[in-house]
């Protein structure tokens, strides 16, 4: 499956430009995404205290709070790594927001020097997510880290 990056992240550039609310950006970030193919839930967790806590997004319901280190996206925060997982079911600790979700992406967002939030990407596809996701994707978390 071919998603049109370009014209997304061109779109993105577009809506943040001049605007300074964090959650405005983060929302219309989210519906950008969330057009692109296959997306079933785009959204993000941010960072309070020692938990992630549930952002704009857009999707099914999901999980509200999420422990650090626990499931794919405590575990991006955690290891400040992204993770791309084929099978979210065969993922030891995966936290089941919603058990349509099959296939995840997570990247995990600096803001100042540290990790401040995570992009959660998920497909109703097992395996449907490849590296060229992850990159475009991590391109996506840049441009929120430099806002």
């Amino acid at each position: 499956m071919i998603r049109d990056y370009d014209t997304a992240l061109q779109h993105i550039r577009g809506v943040v430009d001049g605007e300074p609310d964090l959650i405005a950006n983060l929302s219309n970030i989210a519906a950008i995404l969330k057009n692109l193919d296959g997306f079933f839930w785009v959204g993000f967790y941010l960072v309070k205290g020692d938990e992630l806590v549930l952002g704009p997004f857009q999707g099914p319901v999901a999980c509200t709070r999420i422990e650090f280190g626990k499931g794919v996206c405590g575990r991006a925060w955690e290891e400040k790594q992204s993770q791309l997982v084929p099978d979210v079911h065969a993922f030891e600790g995966h936290i089941a927001c919603n058990p349509n979700s099959k296939s995840e992406v997570v990247i995990p967002i600096t803001i100042g020097d540290k990790i401040g939030m995570v992009l959660d990407v998920d497909s109703d596809k097992v395996d449907d997510f490849s590296e060229l996701d992850l990159q475009k994707l991590q391109e996506v978390g840049n441009i929120i880290s430099e806002l």
